[in-house]
């Protein structure tokens, strides 16, 4: 089955989900109480990444990751009111990017290619994620830790220069 038709199949399951889920929210509200808007943005994150799955279009695993990110900071802000996080909350978004070069090298086989831009992608928003964080009201017990971060960054660098494989010409 090529990828079009594939996609179009996906496409018009989804659509019918969609509605009867709707549907079903209209006639049992209470059976949904718990959903809360920042589900729909996961929903969509979710519903990128099958499309990318079924497609094999590794491309749409990028925006699934952020969307699920975000909705997933959204959902912990809006259940937990501490909306001021979002200070240091956002230096996760590159990482989303990176989970979704991740995602997306593995559903185009090209893994080993992603991996590098990936993982710097992850660790940088992790490095920042502590130090806006640190500085903009986290957890005080993690200030004192977020420098061994800065020290795994550099031996990576290290590690990826002196292991890198040299290219035959």
């Amino acid at each position: 089955m090529n990828q079009n038709r594939r996609a179009s199949i996906f496409g018009g399951i989804i659509l019918i989900l969609l509605g009867a889920f709707f549907l079903a929210k209209q006639f049992y509200p209470d059976i949904f109480a718990f959903w809360d808007w920042p589900f729909i943005i996961i929903g969509l994150g979710v519903f990128f990444l099958l499309w990318a799955l079924i497609a094999g279009t590794g491309g749409l695993a990028v925006p699934a990751s952020i969307l699920t990110g975000l909705g997933s900071i959204f959902y912990f802000q809006n259940t937990t009111g501490n909306w001021e996080s979002w200070s240091y909350i956002w230096a996760l978004i590159p990482g989303f990017v990176g989970v979704g070069i991740l995602l997306s090298g593995l559903i185009d086989r090209k893994f080993k290619a992603s991996l590098d831009g990936g993982f710097t992608l992850i660790v940088n928003s992790a490095i920042l994620f502590l130090i806006f964080g640190t500085a903009f009201g986290m957890n005080n017990n993690l200030r004192q830790y977020w420098p061994v971060l800065l020290i795994l960054l550099g031996l990576i660098s290290l590690a990826r220069v002196i292991f890198r494989r040299k290219k035959t010409s």
